[in-house]
């Protein structure tokens, strides 16, 4: 059985609640439970975090390794554009990570437009909603 893990950086905590017009309806809890659930017929395990504070993402990261991760599906949140931490512990584990992002960052404000992820990334998924972690699941579960 293969394992992935997907990580929500700071406010995704908020979704369904937070800017519904960028960021839809759904709760990240639905959207965990929905993918869960696709992990699950499709004989794979996916592992979910959510943290509002860099140094907890780090340690999942870097604790990856140790639960034989396939590949990291990472909304970075805020951290996109900030964490050159959380950059050089995906770099440091050496898993295939892809990024996704709800809303299309490159069409937002500028400082949106610069990501610390998407040259290390496999691949980047924005602006497709919450589809974009359907996608990403997908395409790791067909790729890693």
């Amino acid at each position: 059985m293969k394992n992935y893990l997907l990580l929500n950086g700071p406010n995704l905590n908020l979704l369904g609640d937070r800017e519904k017009s960028i960021y839809g309806e759904s709760s990240l809890e639905e959207i965990e439970k929905k993918l869960i659930k696709l992990a699950t017929n499709s004989n794979c395990q996916l592992i979910t975090f959510q943290s509002n504070a860099e140094h907890e993402l780090v340690d999942k990261i870097q604790d990856a390794r140790n639960q034989e991760i396939s590949c990291i599906l990472f909304n970075p949140g805020a951290f996109t554009h900030t964490s050159i931490a959380l950059r050089d512990a995906i770099l440091g584990v050496g898993i295939p990570m892809i990024e996704i992002h709800i809303s299309n960052i490159f069409n937002r404000e500028s400082f949106r437009e610069k990501s610390y992820f998407s040259d290390i990334a496999h691949g980047t998924i924005t602006g497709f909603g919450e589809k974009g972690y359907v996608a990403a699941l997908e395409l790791a579960m067909e790729k890693f």
